[in-house]
Parts: C-alpha cells; sequence; structure tokens
C-alpha cells in the first residue's frame, strides 16, 4: 500500500476538505482527488461521502483512518530507528529567547522516550527571525513566540500567556497592579532589528525611540541602562533591579510549535505526535493536529 497515499487521506479525513487538505500538504487539489480516487479504486472501497460542505469518512474510510495513523507512526519510527542505527538520526531545533526551556520539560521526556538514540541540536536565534531559521532550512521545529508572517508554515499552540512591562525597579509605574499603553505613550520603547518580521516587531516594539536589541538579554539590559520599555510574556525571570507589572490592554503572546510541512520527515512528524499527545488532555490542539497557513 503506498504511504504517501494514506497520508493524503489522513490529511482529507482530519481536514473534512479537500480545499483545507490541500493547503496543509501544499499540493492542488485536482492531484489530491485523483489520489484518494486512487487510494478507492486500489482498496476496492468509497472511503469518503463528498457533499457541498465537505466530506466525511464512511464506515470502510473511519476504519481506514484509524489503522493508517497507526501505521504511517510505525512507518516513521522505523525510519528513525534505521536512520539512529546508522548514525545519521539528528533533529535540529530552534529556539528564540530560550523559548524550548519554557515550552517545559515534558517536551523533552516524550521525545526522548521515542528516540533515545536522536540527536537532538538546538540552535539559538535571534530577534531579527522569529522563526529561528525555519524558512532558510536552517531548522527543522522552532519553538518560537508568536506572533509573526506564517504563510507557508504550520503551527501548534503550546500555551498562551498574558504580556507584562519589564521597568526599573525605581519606575514611578512599577508599583502598580497593571499599566496600559496610554500610560506608556510617552516612553522610549525596544526596537527591532531593522528587517525583522513586520507583525513580530509591531507586537513586541510597541514605539519608538529606544534602543535597537536583538536578544531577550540585550532588551533587558535596556530597561536597565536606559529605562526603555520591555515586553515579555507572563512569568519570565528578570534580573535584579527590574520587575514586570501586567500590561492591560495588550494582546497575550503565544509559545508555539512551528514547522514546515513541506519538509516534515519522520523525526519532525514523531515530535509533533508527542506535542500533540502532550496537549491533548488540556483540549489545546488546534483544528485537530495544527493550525496551517499558507499563502
Amino acid at each position: 500500500m503506498d504511504l504517501r497515499l494514506l497520508r493524503y487521506f489522513v490529511a482529507v479525513a482530519e481536514e473534512r476538505h479537500f480545499g483545507r487538505a490541500a493547503a496543509r500538504l501544499f499540493i492542488a487539489q485536482p492531484s489530491l482527488s485523483r489520489a484518494i480516487r486512487v487510494l478507492e479504486r486500489d482498496l476496492g472501497a468509497t472511503l469518503l461521502e463528498r457533499s457541498s460542505g465537505g466530506v466525511a469518512t464512511t464506515p470502510a474510510g473511519a476504519l481506514l483512518l484509524d489503522e493508517a495513523r497507526l501505521l504511517l507512526e510505525r512507518a516513521d519510527h522505523l525510519r528513525v530507528r534505521v536512520a539512529a542505527v546508522g548514525g545519521d538520526a539528528v533533529i535540529t531545533l530552534g529556539s528564540l529567547a530560550g523559548a524550548v526551556e519554557h515550552a517545559g520539560p515534558a517536551l523533552v521526556s516524550a521525545f526522548r522516550s521515542r528516540h533515545p538514540d536522536v540527536r537532538v541540536d538546538v540552535r539559538e536565534s535571534d530577534f531579527s527571525d522569529p522563526t529561528c531559521g525555519l524558512r532558510a532550512g536552517l531548522v527543522d521545529l522552532a519553538v518560537t513566540l508568536a506572533p509573526f508572517d506564517t504563510t507557508g508554515l504550520a503551527v501548534q499552540v503550546l500555551r498562551t500567556d498574558p504580556v507584562e512591562v519589564v521597568l526599573r525597579a525605581d519606575d514611578p509605574l512599577a508599583g502598580r497592579s497593571a499599566v496600559t499603553s496610554e500610560d506608556l505613550a510617552d516612553r522610549p520603547w525596544f526596537r527591532m532589528p531593522p528587517g525583522a518580521d513586520p507583525v513580530w516587531s509591531a507586537f513586541w516594539g510597541g514605539g519608538r525611540g529606544g534602543p535597537v536589541v536583538h536578544t531577550a538579554h540585550e532588551c533587558l539590559q535596556a530597561v536597565l541602562w536606559n529605562g526603555s520599555v520591555g515586553l515579555v510574556p507572563a512569568g519570565h525571570d528578570v534580573p535584579a533591579g527590574l520587575v514586570t507589572v501586567p500590561l492591560r490592554d495588550h494582546p497575550p503572546a503565544e509559545l508555539i510549535v512551528a514547522w514546515d510541512p513541506r519538509r516534515a520527515g519522520p523525526l519532525v512528524r514523531s515530535f509533533l505526535a508527542g506535542v500533540v499527545a502532550e496537549e491533548r488532555p488540556a483540549g489545546r490542539v488546534e483544528g485537530g493536529s495544527a493550525r496551517s497557513t499558507s499563502g
């Protein structure tokens, strides 16, 4: 049985729509429709009920969906084990501002339990690229902070956190229980490097007049030495001399895993399976397995 056709079928069955599945797979919708018809012909069964509103699995399709998921996971696991024995199993994980640490140890445990012999390389990125080199093919996945332009990437939200302002401990606003953007209107804010993603820059930069920063450490030092305004997700530690105050009218930040579906190999899929399994009890998985966007 062609594993590629099974992956196509699983995508359609999960998305319940040929158009969304085609976007997720980065293939043309007519090609996807033809592939599903080939699979149905090979198996001698109708797998999907088509309608103007989308598709639904038939009893045969529901059975295949359960079995296909297991088969595809097993095939990926086998590929990874063979690569590990050959010494070629490596996954490169991008991290922005220590985001991989804030994702928690459960992700590490889930992956290590599946693949104890796989080497994991962590590549730390600066603020100039919130994808951590994902678009350039420098990493396989990125644990990073949103929002930024995710065109062509798929995203899994790990956690959503309120945003807090970083201020000097002697700042007049430091003792407040919360502040608003209006309270900070006349303050210099740190700025993102030139050429950084505009969505990212607008969300985290917020203002003007402050120094350009490239790392979380530079951001905190800019506040400490210059009195600039900085932003961090709630719960992040700051050094002595600084405090954080909730920013009441600012959208929350998302800690995410991002990847390029066009380059998602067995190790990436296995990592993501661990993410989904970890998130499932809290009901945090979006759109079945991930939120995917494409241009």
